[in-house]
């Protein structure tokens, strides 16, 4: 969002910084609107990061699914929860995506 003393106050366009003969100014390319900067203009806005969506429906999607005799590769517990996803083209094989039983571990992994 483009701070409003930084528009033209009467045709609206977007001011630039030009060198006057004794300061810096920002000036209208459209219309005679010149104004002389008198002390530091800064001004630092961060844009909201997007919350990241779980792909695999979250913990929800871990409800009801089997378990398999899969080795985690974290805490080595001898089985692990799996779901198989289609997640590229049909035409490629599904990925399953596992996460250990161990529920001091939970960790996820994919083949």
């Amino acid at each position: 969002m483009i701070e409003k003393e930084l528009l033209g106050p009467t045709c609206g366009n977007v001011l630039i910084v030009e060198e006057g003969q004794k300061c810096y100014r920002f000036a209208c390319n459209t219309c005679p609107y010149v104004h002389n900067i008198t002390r530091k203009v800064t001004n630092r806005k961060y844009p909201k990061l997007k919350e990241v969506d779980d792909v695999l429906g979250g913990a929800a999607a871990w409800e009801n699914v089997d378990s398999t005799p899969e080795t985690c590769p974290k805490c080595e517990h001898p089985r692990a929860y799996f779901m198989q996803i289609q997640t590229r083209s049909a035409d490629e094989p599904m990925t399953t995506f596992y996460k250990c039983c161990n529920p001091e571990c939970g960790h996820r992994w994919r083949h």
